[in-house]
């Protein structure tokens, strides 16, 4: 009897200890938006936990006491920088979260990178509301830029494997809509879906294609990378170099890019404002079909939406495509080649960081007020993060 009852106070000991608390972290919300699903980033060091092991014993449980996935970040360092996870909040409220003694939870990979060496050297990255590419070195004889290509989707599926091997292996172009999305959008020599360029006396440099790639961090809710442009020609002069990060997070309809410009030599230009910007179309694969074009501005907060007719290579109407950027510290907006851009004043060797994204009327967003609401929205909690505390 006596070996019973220390076997069942063991059992309980152990279910205890499982579920001990070990950290409080307690979200703020200083906006009347409700926030679902946003992405909450927190210091590894505030945590007093930077080390991999820290975390393989601990998981994430929300206010109700359901576990929740997270994701440890590196950024190319040894120890752990942060954790990142998914959050929802009410206006102008707290809500708490725990890291408790327990196995993580697992979860579907949401987000993906990769370079594509079997589409002329592509760089891909993808979450659940849309995919995006940018041009590599293979590419060159093409007469490429470093602006953002967009891939319509219909599905929380990963689909850029998918695509390049329907179209490489099977001969079913991604052009052509098979019940999971298309590639329709076309970028020339343009930013495309919000790509960076200087401005040099009022207008936007173009570059080429990027040289080299990085995968810095990868999902399943947040995937990391970075590509540098060694040789991008501004003003037809000598060239300078542009290091291009960007953070794809799950569920979210903006991915983050950090940018910076610096000399490649002596002779380099030297500029004061940087630009972001969305390509307007003039034109659709199909002539019986105009673009029709709608644009919202947000001058107080930074943010240029676009909204146009979404036609597949074949001709056919798809709905409508989307496009945005968000640029802090924005002074101005302006048209020019093509582009609707917005001007940011700019230090060479600063790193600027804004935000770009698409989508489609057939996932997410059925109508342009749709996405101009969600693209305002998301201009205002750049402006106003969530913050922390750790108990």
């Amino acid at each position: 009897m006596n070996k019973l009852f220390i076997l069942i106070s063991s059992a309980l000991l152990l279910i205890g200890c499982s579920n001990k608390t070990v950290k409080t972290i307690l979200l703020s919300n200083p906006t009347d938006d409700v926030r679902e699903e946003a992405m909450v980033e927190v210091c590894a060091k505030a945590l007093g936990l930077t080390a991999d092991a820290d975390f393989a014993a601990l998981g994430l449980f929300d206010e109700t006491g359901k576990q929740i996935p997270y994701q440890v970040m590196h950024y190319g360092q040894p120890e752990v920088q942060s954790i990142v996870f998914l959050a929802t909040l009410q206006p102008e409220s707290e809500v708490a979260y725990s890291l408790r003694k327990t196995t993580p939870l697992q979860t579907a990979t949401r987000v993906s990178a990769r370079f594509v060496p079997e589409r002329k050297d592509d760089f891909a990255w993808e979450n659940d509301i849309a995919a995006y590419r940018m041009y590599g070195p293979a590419l060159a004889p093409e007469n490429p830029s470093n602006g953002i290509d967009l891939w319509l989707k219909k599905t929380e599926l990963l689909i850029v494997d998918t695509f390049y091997y329907r179209e490489h292996e099977l001969g079913l172009p991604y052009h052509v809509d098979y019940g999971k999305g298309l590639d329709c959008y076309k970028v020339g020599h343009t930013a495309g879906c919000g790509g960076v360029f200087p401005v040099i006396n009022g207008l936007p440099q173009i570059g080429n294609h990027y040289d080299s790639w990085q995968v810095i961090d990868e999902g399943p809710l947040r995937v990391v990378f970075c590509l540098t442009y060694n040789d991008y020609f501004a003003n037809d002069e000598a060239p300078v170099v542009e290091t291009y990060t960007v953070t794809c997070d799950a569920g979210q309809p903006l991915c983050k890019a950090q940018v910076s410009f610096a000399p490649a030599d002596s002779a380099s230009p030297q500029f004061t404002e940087i630009g972001a910007g969305i390509f307007l179309h003039t034109a659709t694969a199909n002539p019986e079909i105009g673009v029709d074009g709608n644009t919202q501005i947000g001058v107080n907060t930074g943010y240029l939406a676009y909204a146009e007719n979404a036609v597949s290579d074949a001709g056919l109407a798809s709905g409508r495509n989307y496009a945005a950027v968000v640029l802090p510290g924005m002074k101005e907006h302006a048209t020019a080649d093509g582009m609707l851009y917005g001007k940011a004043d700019y230090e060479m060797g600063e790193t600027y960081t804004y935000y770009f994204g698409g989508g489609w009327s057939e996932w997410k967003y059925p109508t342009d007020a749709d996405w101009f609401e969600t693209i305002a929205k998301n201009a205002r909690m750049i402006a106003n993060p969530i913050t922390y505390t750790i108990q």
